[in-house]
């Protein structure tokens, strides 16, 4: 059997809805913040949903030159931004001596949307042309891997992960693999999305997948809640950096957990739709809890995919009875959507991030806007308030389109 290495956390970076910082990110889990408003990226007077979460008033000339990131897509700059963020918090140096020992994976469901649909609008009304050499660099959806790695000089494993909403957690949990074989040192890693255009939005809402509560943005969002009728659509980024237990200690690295489970399942039931009773969601927990050698008992908070779907949240919820069965209503269960919306595949990235905050700072976020019960969703949904509580297992779930399933563990550090 191989010796594998412990992977622990050693920086965090967030770009959300409701921070664009990991104290201000922090500050709006604890606090229950809604980050949900009326579009402001486009104008969205034909749409039948006009209204979503945005990242507001970033500062992005912090992080990126003005010359570069009009050469970057808005995904590209949320990952890189959320990178910097995560490698400056770590105290990594990367150097001629372990440049290869360093590398990135971050997910996007998307990619490049944005310009994608720009290009294709000059090319449709002002010919081949006049569109951008930089078309393909900016939309293909490894290109935040690609610019972060170049930002921070990381030469090490390198890929890009496209799960849909599955992604985030999917590039958390291979860079977590490749750590605990010894096939690097330290991985930068996550997942950023900017899908808030027309063509995302106006594809959403024909897949009848969105809100329309067009009268009340701010509650749109209400995961588990007998009225939900969508989701919300979200922007940003969480990355996170992992390293073995080995080089964080060498170097007396803050660590603020550790990462121990990743599952990863496929429902091979339908294109949209999860499989029923949550089957694929609840092997993907099942996994996870496996992989990191604790028992059920132990879990103390689980951060729901919870995206406010009628059959998300109905077969997540049964997932989870399958897996916990009386201790289901036991555990606290809530959905971060409801504040940030459904960041698409920069979600796994941002609700990792929100466990990590839960395990550092003893609370469980919220689920804000939960109002009525839904008698198929009867478990502990946190509701609106956060809760101070002793966590010391936690577990993330991101479920995408396409059957993807991932649960991902972490832990405080023994």
């Amino acid at each position: 059997m191989p010796n594998f290495h412990r992977v622990v956390i050693t920086g965090i970076g967030a770009v959300t809805p409701i921070g664009n910082n990991i104290d201000e990110y922090l500050l709006g889990l604890q606090t229950g913040a809604n980050g949900v408003s009326d579009i402001t990226l486009f104008n969205p007077e034909q749409h039948p949903c006009k209204f979503a979460a945005e990242v507001k008033n970033l500062q992005s000339e912090n992080f990126i030159e003005a010359k570069e990131s009009k050469r970057w897509d808005r995904f590209s700059q949320f990952g890189v931004i959320a990178a910097k963020q995560a490698f400056n918090d770590s105290g990594l140096e990367i150097t001629e001596a372990n440049e290869s020992r360093i590398g990135v994976i971050i997910g996007s469901g998307v990619g490049g949307l944005l310009t994608m649909e720009s290009q294709a609008q000059i090319l449709s009304h002002k010919g081949p042309k006049r569109v951008s050499p930089f078309t393909v660099p900016m939309m293909i959806p490894n290109m935040a891997t690609g610019l972060a790695a170049i930002a921070l000089g990381a030469k090490g494993p390198s890929s890009a992960v496209s799960t849909a909403c599955a992604a985030g957690s999917n590039a958390i949990g291979d860079s977590f693999r490749l750590l605990q074989l010894g096939k690097a040192d330290a991985m930068i890693c996550g997942g950023a999305e900017a899908s808030i255009t027309p063509l995302g939005v106006a594809g959403f809402a024909s897949a009848k997948a969105l809100s329309f509560r067009n009268d009340s943005p701010q509650t749109a969002s209400r995961p588990f809640d007998a009225e939900r009728d969508g989701f919300v659509i979200g922007e940003g980024s969480g990355i996170l950096v992992l390293e073995t237990l080995e080089s964080a200690k060498k170097r007396g690295a803050k660590i603020y957990a550790e990462i121990i489970g990743y599952g990863s399942t496929c429902d091979a039931h339908h294109i949209t739709s999860p499989s029923p009773g949550g089957t694929g969601g609840a092997a993907a927990i099942k996994l996870a809890i496996d992989d990191s050698s604790i028992n059920t008992a132990q879990v103390d908070y689980i951060n729901a995919h919870g995206t406010s779907t009628a059959a998300n949240d109905k077969n997540e919820t049964s997932a989870i009875k399958s897996i916990f069965k009386d201790r289901s209503y036991l555990i606290p269960v809530s959905s971060t959507k409801s504040m940030t919306g459904h960041l698409l595949g920069g979600s796994g990235g941002i609700e990792a991030v929100a466990c990590i905050l839960s395990l550092t700072h003893n609370f469980v976020p919220p689920t804000i806007n939960y109002v009525n019960p839904d008698p198929d969703c009867d478990l502990d949904y946190v509701p609106n308030n956060a809760r101070d509580a002793q966590i010391r297992v936690a577990l993330s779930n991101s479920f995408g389109f396409g059957g993807h399933n991932v649960c991902l563990a972490f832990s405080k550090l023994d």
